[in-house]
C-alpha cells in the first residue's frame, strides 16, 4: 500500500462562488483552479480516504488515511451490523487486496482495509468504485447571483434572514458560504492560524456528509443552526463574555450538529437493532455519532493539527459537549439547571464552565428555533420536519414494525405536532432564555411564536370546519338514499310493481 501525503483535491461536487474564497487574507483562489472545478476523471479511481475502525473502542475515534492509492481490484461487501433491512445499507467494509502489483517485486501479505463511510459518502463512493458513472451537473453561477448573496451576507444578524433564498442563491452551498463567512467576520482564520485550504475541505466536507435527500435534517437546516447560533452570540450578555475559542465551537458545533443524520430517529435505530445503538448503548445514539463523525473531519483534514495535541483533543471534548447538549430527550434535564442558575441569580459568564453551559442552551435554542422564526419560514421548516417524520412512519409500516409517535400520517397533522411542539418544548425553552437574555430578539422570537402557534390553531380550525361540512354532506345522501328505498318497498307493497320499474321522477311527481 503506498501512501501519499500530498495536496488533496477536495471532493466537490459543484463549485462554490469564487469570491467567497477571494481577497481572503493573503490568499485567493479562482474556481477556474483545478483546487474548486470538476473532479479530474483521472483521480476518479483513487481512493480520496479511508478510516480505520475498531468496533470495540466504544469512544469510536475516527483515523484517516489520505490519499491511499489503490493498485488492485477493489470491492464492496456489505457488513451486516443490523438485523433491520431498511438500514444495512448505512455503513459498508471495504475489502481491498494491496500489494499484488508492488513495484518493488515483493509480494506483500493480503491485507484488508476497512473503510467506515458516511451514509451520504457511501452513495456517491459505491458508484464510482463499482464502475457506474456518476452524473456531474454543470453549476454554474451567475454574477448576479452571488452579487445578491454578498448583499444577503451583509445582513447576517438579522432574525429574518431567508435561508432557503440564500441556498438558491449560493448553489445550494449555503453551509460552507455562511461558516466560512461567519469565521472570517470573527477573525477567527487569522488568530487560530487555520489553514485555508485545510479549512475549505473541512467545510465542504461536512456539508457532503448531510443527506441533501433528507427533507429537514440537511445541510440547510444545519446552516440556519449556524445563522441562529451567531445572532445569539451576539448578543449582549455573550457577546462581551465569549472568548475567540467560545466561538469557534460554538460555530462550529452549529454547523456539525446534525452531521451525517440518517433522517430516522434514535427509538428507530433502537427498535432495529442498528450497530450505531449498540455501539452507543442506546444513549444519545445521533448526538454521538454527529460528534464522532465531526470529529473524524477534523482529524482527516487536519485542520487543529497545528495546535499542541492537548489544545486539540480539548476542543474535541468540548465540540462533543454542545453536540451532545441538542439531545431532545434531554430536554427537562438542562432546562431545569437552567431555570435553577436563573432562579438562584448565580450565573456568571466569566467563569469558563458557565459560559459553556451557556453556549450549550444557546445550541438547543438554535436547534429548535423554527417556530420562533417569521410564519414565512417556519412554515416551510414545520412542513418538512413533518415530512421526515411521516416518511419515517412510512418505513416502519412497510417493515411491520411499530409507527413512532407523530410519524403516522393518517393520524397527525402538521398543525397538531407544531402546536403540541410549541406548547411542551419551545415555549419553556425560550421563556428562560428570555429570562436570561432580556433583549429585543428575545421578545421578538417568543412574538412569532405566539403568532405561528394561533396561526396553525386557525388552520387546524379551518381543516375541522370543513371535515364537518363534509360529514353532513355525506349523511344527507346516506338519509336520501335511504328514502328511496322505503318510497320503492312501500311502493312494491301497494301495487305489486318493482320500484326498478318505476322512474323517481314519475314516483315524486
Amino acid at each position: 500500500m503506498e501512501v501519499c501525503y500530498q495536496l488533496p483535491v477536495l471532493p466537490l461536487d459543484r463549485p462554490v462562488p469564487k469570491h467567497v474564497l477571494s481577497r481572503r487574507g493573503a490568499i485567493s483562489f479562482s474556481s477556474s483552479s483545478s483546487l474548486f472545478g470538476a473532479p479530474d476523471p483521472r483521480q476518479l479511481s483513487q481512493r480520496r480516504g479511508a478510516i480505520s475502525y475498531d468496533s470495540s473502542d466504544q469512544t469510536a475515534l475516527y483515523i484517516r488515511m489520505l490519499d491511499v492509492r489503490v493498485r488492485s481490484q477493489v470491492g464492496f461487501e456489505p457488513e451486516r451490523r443490523s438485523s433491520h433491512p431498511y438500514l444495512c445499507i448505512d455503513f459498508r467494509t471495504l475489502h481491498t487486496r494491496l500489494g499484488r502489483g508492488s513495484t518493488s517485486g515483493s509480494s506483500a501479505p493480503e491485507r484488508r482495509v476497512h473503510r467506515l463511510l458516511s451514509f451520504q459518502r457511501y452513495l456517491h463512493s459505491s458508484r464510482l468504485l463499482r464502475g457506474v458513472p456518476q452524473q456531474i451537473p454543470l453549476h454554474i453561477l451567475d454574477e448576479d447571483y452571488t452579487g445578491q448573496a454578498r448583499c444577503m451576507l451583509e445582513k447576517v444578524g438579522n432574525w429574518n434572514f431567508d435561508i432557503f433564498l440564500f441556498d438558491r442563491l449560493t448553489n445550494g452551498n449555503s453551509l460552507i458560504t455562511l461558516t466560512f463567512h461567519l469565521l472570517n467576520q470573527y477573525g477567527l482564520v487569522e488568530l487560530f492560524q487555520l489553514d485555508m485550504v485545510k479549512l475549505w475541505r473541512f467545510l465542504v466536507m461536512v456539508q457532503e456528509d448531510y443527506h441533501s435527500d433528507n427533507p429537514y435534517h440537511n445541510a440547510v437546516h444545519a446552516a440556519d443552526v449556524t445563522q441562529a447560533m451567531y445572532c445569539y452570540m451576539r448578543e449582549p450578555l455573550l457577546a462581551k463574555s465569549l472568548t475567540s475559542c467560545d466561538i469557534l465551537l460554538g460555530l462550529l458545533a452549529a454547523a456539525t450538529h446534525d452531521l451525517d443524520h440518517p433522517g430516522v430517529n434514535q427509538p428507530f435505530l433502537i427498535k432495529t437493532d442498528h450497530y450505531l445503538a449498540t455501539l452507543y448503548r442506546n444513549t444519545s445514539v445521533l448526538e454521538n455519532h454527529h460528534w464522532k463523525s465531526a470529529v473524524g473531519l477534523l482529524r482527516e483534514t487536519g485542520l487543529f493539527s497545528h495546535l499542541p495535541a492537548e489544545d486539540s483533543l480539548n476542543m474535541e471534548r468540548e465540540l462533543g459537549s454542545l453536540i451532545l447538549a441538542t439531545d431532545i430527550s434531554r430536554q427537562n434535564e438542562y432546562l431545569s439547571r437552567f431555570r435553577l442558575h436563573l432562579d438562584q441569580e448565580n450565573m456568571c459568564m466569566s467563569n469558563a464552565s458557565h459560559r459553556h453551559f451557556i453556549l450549550q442552551m444557546a445550541l438547543k435554542c438554535a436547534d429548535i428555533c423554527n417556530p420562533c422564526r417569521p410564519w414565512e419560514l417556519s412554515k416551510q421548516w414545520s412542513e418538512k420536519v413533518t415530512e421526515e417524520f411521516f416518511q419515517q412512519g412510512e418505513i416502519e409500516k412497510k417493515h411491520k414494525l411499530e409507527v413512532s409517535p407523530l410519524c403516522d400520517r393518517e393520524a397527525n397533522t402538521v398543525g397538531n405536532i407544531q402546536i403540541g411542539f410549541m406548547t411542551y418544548v419551545a415555549e419553556p425553552l425560550f421563556a428562560e432564555w428570555a429570562r436570561f437574555s432580556d433583549t429585543r430578539l428575545s421578545q421578538t422570537m417568543l412574538g412569532h411564536m405566539g403568532l405561528n402557534k394561533a396561526s396553525w390553531g386557525g388552520l387546524q380550525q379551518e381543516q375541522t370546519s370543513v371535515s364537518e361540512e363534509a360529514e353532513p354532506s355525506t349523511a344527507g345522501a346516506e338519509a336520501e338514499d335511504d328514502a328511496a328505498r322505503t318510497d320503492g318497498n312501500t311502493a312494491t307493497t301497494a301495487g305489486g310493481t318493482s320500484s326498478k320499474e318505476i322512474p323517481q321522477g314519475s314516483r315524486k311527481s
